[in-house]
């Protein structure tokens, strides 16, 4: 019988974990990837294993979850098969149930043995199986983009091992193959499948180290595996391949450019809206307010003035700035301190500066720390030089991005956690352009989400 979640009772616990330290991965099949059944050797004298181990116990006997590293965000994993273990996630996340969740699996073999009603198929792990439970149309997929940030959506079977609470009352359930080697050996030793949101407070910015899953679940869980910091820094995207034309649910880190050279999937379509959804979420993300810093986001399309800014600092008395493209340094000020060119959140540094109003813009080595906040995220950060009534000034916190779609989409949780740290009030952010689909597609989906208004300058 299913127990209730239990509490953790002490502080979380990093556990910082070496996948190159941990030991050896044994394919069994001459193709040698990680589609077709393996094995790891563990050194278990060595510190690494030791750690990943403690997480592994975790998993298997309680049914508080674990946080820990993929290619995407870091992950709140729990035992997909077990109600208790599962509830433990929304527990912690203080998510609603009726949000799904995406199941994570090592292997193709764990995939079948999901899926499949007849015992025979249980050890197969090859994509040319006789009477393959896993639909055709997934085929050019799985051998394409698997491991990967990819999930895909299967119909349930009627006599699911999962438990129910994952499908968030679907008939039908996400899965994926995380290409970290670290995310797939915990999921081998474990020997079940795991269901993992990312690991954040709910609606918070999804976490892309474990600083960050530190500042959102400290007390809540008792283990983060460290694995340094994550390479995409958005979800997967999510396909549902079982309408015709096949549709993306959610974007992420495959494009819909990608998708589309596949066989079967030329015509795929987009199947969700930027804003929250208001009816049953047919995938995760889909439904209410996501990624949202405790600061109020506002996405602008065009160019930012101090006469944009100062309209909102009136309103909340510190105001924020996120950018990506075309906002200029030169536009913006000609001196103070900013977050320039990170590629991790570990290595990101900070500029501030300050807005006279009433004046140019001027420099400040030290930004008064009683002023009024604005927060500045910026691949190429840039205001207007316009002269405003009054005199106070304005302490403005800035940071690039990159220039590169995929270096945005890399950062920029880290980015809006990092603002929020600062105090801002408001976090002004600089739409970029998208067509359908590349990367872009997932940043712009992803700030939707976040922003409470949207403007157009």
């Amino acid at each position: 019988m299913d127990q209730k979640p239990q509490d953790p009772q002490e502080n979380t616990r990093i556990l910082p974990v070496d996948v190159n330290n941990i030991g050896d991965f044994i394919f069994k099949e001459p193709n040698r990837t990680f589609l077709g059944d393996w094995e790891i050797r563990l050194s278990r004298d060595n510190r690494d294993a030791v750690n990943l181990l403690q997480a592994v116990e975790q998993l298997q006997t309680s049914s508080i979850p674990v946080a820990f590293p993929t290619e995407t965000v870091y992950g709140l994993g729990a035992d997909a098969t077990r109600d208790d273990a599962v509830l433990g996630i929304y527990k912690a996340k203080q998510r609603p149930a009726d949000n799904p969740l995406i199941i994570h699996i090592s292997s193709l073999t764990q995939l079948r043995q999901l899926l499949a009603s007849s015992p025979g198929l249980d050890g197969a792990s090859s994509l040319e199986v006789e009477q393959d439970p896993i639909p055709a149309i997934y085929h050019p997929l799985i051998s394409r983009f698997w491991p990967g940030p990819l999930s895909i959506l299967l119909p349930l079977p009627e006599k699911s091992p999962l438990a129910g609470s994952v499908t968030g009352n679907l008939s039908t359930f996400a899965v994926r193959m995380p290409s970290s080697r670290l995310a797939l050996a915990l999921i081998n030793l474990a020997r079940v499948p795991i269901a993992a949101p990312s690991a954040n407070a709910s609606t918070r910015p999804s976490t892309t180290t474990a600083a960050h899953v530190l500042h959102d679940l400290n007390g809540r869980i008792k283990l983060i595996i460290d694995g340094g910091p994550c390479l995409v820094g958005v979800e997967s995207t999510v396909v549902d391949g079982l309408v015709n034309p096949p549709v993306i649910l959610r974007p992420g880190g495959v494009s819909i450019e990608k998708l589309r050279q596949c066989s079967g999937w030329e015509k795929v379509e987009l199947g969700y809206r930027d804003g929250a959804e208001t009816s049953a979420p047919r995938a995760p993300g889909m439904k209410y307010k996501h990624y949202s810093p405790t600061a109020r986001v506002i996405l602008v399309n065009g160019q930012l003035s101090v006469e944009l800014l100062t309209k909102y600092l009136r309103e909340d008395g510190k105001v924020g700035i996120a950018t990506t493209t075309n906002w200029k340094d030169e536009d913006l000020v000609t001196s103070g301190t900013c977050m320039t060119n990170f590629t991790t959140i570990t290595e990101s540094r900070l500029r501030t500066f300050k807005i006279q109003k009433g004046a140019a813009i001027s420099l400040s080595e030290e930004a008064e720390v009683d002023g009024q906040i604005l927060a500045v995220m910026a691949s190429q950060p840039s205001i207007n030089r316009e002269h405003q009534e009054g005199s106070d000034s304005i302490h403005v916190v800035c940071t690039d991005l990159g220039t590169e779609a995929t270096s945005i989409a890399q950062n920029l949780f880290s980015a809006l956690r990092e603002l929020d740290l600062q105090g801002t009030g408001v976090i002004f952010v600089e739409a970029i352009g998208v067509s359908e689909g590349h990367a872009a597609a997932a940043v712009m989906n992803r700030l939707r989400k976040a922003a409470e208004l949207e403007i157009k300058s």
